[in-house]
């Protein structure tokens, strides 16, 4: 069962889906998923935006990520990434400024 998750929203600038999810590919094939506790991350685009589930494995994710935020290679990924979006809020200081809050969830 999945304890946590996050959904990060953002606007595209540059919809390049295939080097972005090319980018993570690169990403995930490291230990980078693991030290955040990632067990699965889903990306989508609906018209311009962007949209990346991420999914945990404790009820940690968020404050896993920004843990992660000083590792050179989440760095360097979001230096890669950064010409393919925009913030959707202009006052975005960091990733948790762009997760979407749950205000229902439901499962069996």
């Amino acid at each position: 069962m999945l304890n946590s998750y996050t959904l990060i929203i953002a606007r595209f600038k540059r919809p390049d889906l295939d080097e972005i999810a090319g980018l993570f590919g690169d990403f995930d094939k490291t230990d980078m998923p693991e030290r955040m506790g990632t067990l699965r991350r889903q990306l989508f685009n609906y018209h311009d935006l962007y949209i990346h589930a991420q999914d945990f494995a404790e009820d940690h994710g968020p404050e896993q990520v920004e843990k992660a935020r000083e590792d050179p290679r989440f760095i360097q990924i979001s230096k890669d990434l950064s010409p393919f979006f925009d913030a959707y809020d202009p006052s975005w200081q960091g990733p948790k400024d762009a997760m979407a809050s749950c205000f229902y969830r439901w499962q069996p």
